[in-house]
């Protein structure tokens, strides 16, 4: 018997449940999702013994096509409220590409421990500057590219990025999006609001813009690898879905600080599962 034989409407709900948390999530905070459907794919496999073929590569995978979903959705949302810079999201994304390419080839030779571990020291040290990061006397980057965007409500922000630090970013985004199928909002929203003064807003929006393109390019090459588990997207899907809809809903009555709380949070638990990971 599969996993997906027996009480197939509690598994249904369960993995319903999954898919709307993770999309809420990953809407909220420009994560992209993964940070729940990763773990929520590997535990069901070490619970239950006939979903022993659900390997770390699978989980990544079958992740990275949900994290599609869930972006798209947001995006659409965030595209409606006025919040999403899609000209910054393709420079961006000139580097992502090829990292989510690069990202998910290298999964087939990864054992994970020591990775896991100093990813999740690195998670920490983001979420630090992020605390503490306006008391710091932090270098701007001289921007190439200047900015000037208007929200649904008329506010005017000015901010910019320089080409060649942006398509850096964009590669490390995509690679550890292609690695560990979690989107990579937590490096490419501290990077656009630290160095290039993004609106917070602006940002996590753009940021899952830049998550469904880099996360497009990903699954193709997981599906190359046949890393796909077929059945739990579809799953997955319909929660991921809503969740991501409704992750864009709740993301626009939050305030800026609180915003950028909620993404502190997200990437310590990002944290704090990486190193367990490792470590078990």
């Amino acid at each position: 018997m599969s996993i997906w034989g027996g009480c197939m409407l509690l598994k249904l709900i369960l993995f319903l449940v999954i898919g709307l948390v993770s999309g809420t999530i990953g809407a909220i905070v420009g994560l992209g999702g993964g940070i729940i459907t990763v773990p929520a794919m590997l535990f069901l496999a070490s619970h239950f013994p006939e979903a022993g073929h659900i390997t770390p590569q699978m989980a990544v995978g079958t992740s990275l096509v949900v994290v599609i979903i869930t972006a798209l959705s947001s995006t659409l949302s965030y595209a409606r409220q006025k919040r999403v810079d899609f000209s910054s999201g393709w420079g961006f994304f000139g580097g992502s590409g090829p990292g989510a390419i690069l990202g998910a080839w290298l999964t087939r030779y990864f054992t994970g421990e020591v990775f896991y571990i100093v990813f999740g020291i690195l998670m920490i040290g983001i979420a630090l500057l992020l605390t503490w990061g306006d008391r710091l006397k932090v270098e701007r980057v001289k921007w190439s590219v200047r900015r000037e965007f208007k929200d649904a409500e008329g506010n005017i922000y000015r901010y910019g990025y320089h080409r060649t630090v942006a398509v850096v970013g964009g590669f490390l985004v995509g690679l550890l999006s292609g690695l560990f199928g979690i989107g990579g909002g937590a490096l490419i929203i501290p990077l656009m609001v630290l160095l290039f003064q993004f609106p917070p807003h602006v940002a996590s929006a753009t940021s899952m813009f830049i998550i469904f393109l880099s996360s497009i390019t990903g699954s193709i090459t997981h599906l190359f690898q046949g890393n796909i588990e077929w059945m739990a997207v579809l799953m997955i899907a319909p929660g991921a879905w809503v969740g991501g809809r409704l992750g864009a809903w709740i993301s626009m009555k939050m305030s800026s600080t609180a915003l950028m709380w909620a993404l502190k949070l997200a990437i310590a638990l990002v944290a704090i599962r990486m190193i367990g990971e490792g470590l078990s």
